[in-house]
């Protein structure tokens, strides 16, 4: 079976999973962060977790190029944005986090480790390959020039609202706190947003199935954690902003 119709059935299969997950996660709240609870069996340090998760995805996204394909000055820019993500996300973001380290259930880095492979897979070798390469002219085309902008604005908005909720914390705290700096203005969950407005500018500039599928991926993951975070800041403090909504300013 020639690989190409291997990579398009595991396309068609994530985008579908993807709609199961979307459901599910409306009903049952991923165990980690402040939603984690007892019952998801063997447990590791947050930390190690997150590098174990993350480290997958710059790792397989830099093999599909190594591997072989088509480089033109487009692919090397798509390279550099995800790897500059990635390489953040896995290895400067889990210890950048402040307070006693938490747990996470061995469950949750499992399904992390495989949505960071299969994504790195579908969208490096898309990219590196089965796209049949993107001409230089790709670069001054509005939707390449539309979705790079979105991924450095919602990677800005990802990066100040990490940075204001480490601020919250001395070294030594590990509660929770209501601010209204940056967009926590006016969402619950701006980190989310950012990583939405991310990816959609992704799945824009590449003009590709897997980079939509990623976008896909990331709403079905986020929103219902977005509103999982929205109701659990509104009754654990009775005074939060009745105004701010959960994860897009002034609607939802």
């Amino acid at each position: 079976m020639k690989e190409l119709t291997i990579f398009d059935g595991l396309l068609i299969g994530w985008f579908a999973l993807a709609a199961v997950v979307f459901i599910l996660l409306f009903f049952i709240v991923a165990p980690y962060g402040r939603h984690m609870r007892g019952g998801w069996g063997y447990t590791l340090g947050n930390k190690l977790g997150w590098v174990l998760m993350e480290a997958a995805s710059p790792l397989v996204f830099a093999l599909c190029f190594f591997l072989g394909g088509r480089l033109s000055t487009a692919t090397i820019v798509f390279l550099v944005m995800w790897e500059v993500h990635y390489l953040h996300r896995a290895f400067i973001y889990p210890f950048s986090l402040r307070g006693r380290e938490r747990r996470m259930p061995l469950a949750v880095v499992s399904f992390g480790l495989l949505f960071n492979v299969m994504n790195g897979y579908l969208n490096g070798r898309y990219i590196s390959v089965f796209s049949g390469g993107y001409a230089n002219e790709w670069l001054t085309d509005p939707r390449f020039i539309i979705g790079v902008t979105l991924f450095i604005a919602g990677y800005a908005i990802n990066r100040q609202a990490d940075g204001i909720l480490r601020s919250l914390r001395r070294p030594d705290e590990s509660g929770y706190k209501v601010t209204s700096r940056g967009f926590y203005r006016w969402v619950s969950c701006p980190n989310y947003l950012g990583e939405v407005v991310i990816w959609l500018g992704w799945a824009l500039a590449t003009w590709s199935l897997s980079g939509l599928a990623f976008a896909v991926w990331t709403i079905a993951n986020l929103v219902p954690r977005a509103r999982a975070n929205h109701v659990w800041y509104r009754e654990t403090f009775p005074d939060y902003p009745a105004e701010r909504k959960a994860l897009v300013p002034g609607v939802w």
